[in-house]
């Protein structure tokens, strides 16, 4: 028999829970096992969500990360930034986007608006 459920309260616990998910990984939904999978699944992820948060990219990161996934170019930018020294500036921080850019690259390249919108790393240092 399994022990009892009980919250995740430090990085021990925490260790222990993501070990049994793993030994339980695969148990069938509705079984008791699947059930024990799911209660401690949702225990990991308030555990993580409060002591381990991811921050969203930065803009300019999120755009070269989407870029080399797509093997896109800077022109390839172009029709969603604006001429070819526009998108070197926002490439290098050295402009931020306006809303129509972030409206043109969520559409274009499928990046969460939610990312586009933050301020890059050198504007929050500025």
């Amino acid at each position: 028999m399994t022990a009892d459920l009980k919250p995740i309260r430090n990085e021990a616990d925490y260790d222990a829970a993501l070990d049994e998910v793993g030994r339980l990984w695969g148990a069938k939904s509705g079984t008791p096992d699947g059930d024990r999978l799911d209660v401690l699944a949702t225990l990991i992820d308030a555990y993580e969500a409060k002591h381990h948060p991811i921050d969203s990219p930065d803009p300019v990161e999120a755009i070269r990360f989407r870029m080399e996934q797509q093997g896109l170019t800077r022109k390839d930018l172009e029709p969603m930034i604006g001429p070819r020294n526009r998108v070197a500036d926002v490439l290098n921080r050295k402009r931020s986007l306006s809303i129509d850019m972030i409206r043109q690259l969520h559409d274009g390249l499928g990046i969460s608006a939610e990312v586009l919108i933050r301020p890059s790393r050198m504007d929050k240092v500025a």
